[in-house]
């Protein structure tokens, strides 16, 4: 499918309705952000002749109209708000309301030569369940907090059963959550692959194989690229700007910090290597733990993309 084959459709998103408009003609359509909606859409899609569908991501509401278009058959191509942004800025386009916000999805999604594959579907199902677990976990940090300003003891009692409820809900969310992965044989080797690496625990692992479903098929680069872990250039002219990590998926950045910090002082030979000789060198604590987290990436990435667990000696020579 390229872009002169097939009409673009942009879609904009809120939680009630979606405002479509096709790229380089005048239809516009409004349809309710519900099951119906997306049937009447996929029709009036069909009938305009629409293979490829933008739709900007908007924290969780383009969900279910994705899903619906791709089992549809439809190329969807699931933008960044940064994305869209930067194409109408290039395009000096200013004014905005949805019906823009539209037309401008269609004009970029159709500008954008390269289509990535739709994720794994088991995987985009477990990123719920992952998202809660982590969502309970930001729940316990909360609560431990508000623990550490209440003296009364009736009051640290509620808190404290809310805590335990918390963490018993965090254990039997992170069990679903491996017992329906191993469910799968595919998955489930790829998960025994990324255990074997001294330092990522099982929590760090589902996080990985979730958010990134590419693990094992993108270059190093790429994958720290995604997590937001690729330190980029800040040159101009004779001035050599600090390097700085932007963007990516954070939820996975986090899981990564959290499993990094361990490994490299305690769990993983090449990462306490790694750390030891950088803050030698006079690096920060900060920049020495991104750097081991990157490694901790990439090396998961290494033996998925390998089929081979991880070895020590390979590894760190």
């Amino acid at each position: 499918m390229t872009k002169t084959s097939t009409t673009t459709a942009g879609i904009d998103t809120s939680k009630g309705k979606l405002d479509v408009a096709l790229h380089g003609r005048t239809e516009r359509w409004q349809v309710a952000n519900s099951l119906t909606g997306w049937r009447e859409l996929t029709v009036k899609l069909a009938k305009a002749g629409v293979g490829r569908v933008g739709i900007e991501a908007t924290g969780g509401y383009e969900r279910g109209v994705v899903e619906h278009l791709r089992a549809a058959g439809f190329t969807v191509l699931v933008l960044q708000p940064i994305q869209v942004k930067a194409f109408g800025r290039m395009h000096l386009r200013r004014a905005k309301n949805d019906v823009l916000d539209a037309v401008l999805i269609a004009a970029c999604a159709a500008a954008i030569d390269q289509v990535r594959e739709a994720p794994d579907p088991r995987l985009a199902e477990l990123a719920e369940h992952l998202t809660f677990l982590e969502q309970t976990e930001d729940d316990i940090k909360r609560c431990k907090t508000r623990l550490e300003h209440i003296d009364q003891p009736a009051l640290r009692r509620l808190v404290l059963g809310d805590i335990a409820r918390l963490k018993a809900r965090r254990l039997a969310q992170l069990r679903h959550l491996a017992r329906q992965l191993r469910a799968h044989h595919d998955l489930a080797a790829r998960l025994d692959l990324v255990l074997s690496i001294p330092g990522i625990g099982e929590r760090t692992a589902l996080a990985l194989l979730i958010r990134m479903p590419e693990l094992g098929r993108i270059s190093r680069e790429e994958a720290a690229a995604l997590a937001g872990l690729a330190p980029f250039d800040n040159d101009s002219g004779q001035h050599r700007g600090q390097r700085r990590i932007a963007g990516g998926r954070a939820r996975l950045r986090r899981s990564l910090f959290a499993a990094a910090l361990p490994a490299a002082f305690r769990w993983n030979k090449a990462l306490i290597a790694l750390y030891t000789r950088l803050t030698a060198a006079g690096k920060a604590h900060n920049a020495a733990l991104i750097a081991c987290a990157r490694k901790l990436l990439i090396y998961a990435n290494t033996v998925v993309q390998r089929g081979t667990p991880w070895l020590e000696t390979t590894v760190t020579a």
